[in-house]
């Protein structure tokens, strides 16, 4: 399937859910991204899932959402407790 015709029908879907944003099939791969880290997720496992061969490649994906800076925040409270 061309590249064409897979954006054509992400907008048709994107419209028809009402989403407003701008976003692209890529925009996909970033969510994914994104919200496995959210989840705690490795960065080197989600690295082996996107196919990067460079993890600079997958360094992309930390901008920090509120949510990755509680749980970093939880995590070290966490630990910093049991010192």
């Amino acid at each position: 399937m061309c590249r064409t015709t897979l954006q054509r029908a992400f907008r048709i879907a994107l419209k028809a859910g009402g989403v407003t944003k701008d976003a692209h099939i890529h925009t996909l791969r970033h969510s994914y991204a994104t919200h496995l880290l959210e989840r705690g997720e490795n960065l080197r496992q989600i690295q082996v899932n996107l196919g990067h061969k460079s993890p600079t490649a997958t360094v992309i994906y930390t901008h920090l959402t509120s949510l990755c800076q509680t749980q970093h925040q939880k995590r070290l409270d966490e630990f910093m407790g049991d010192l």
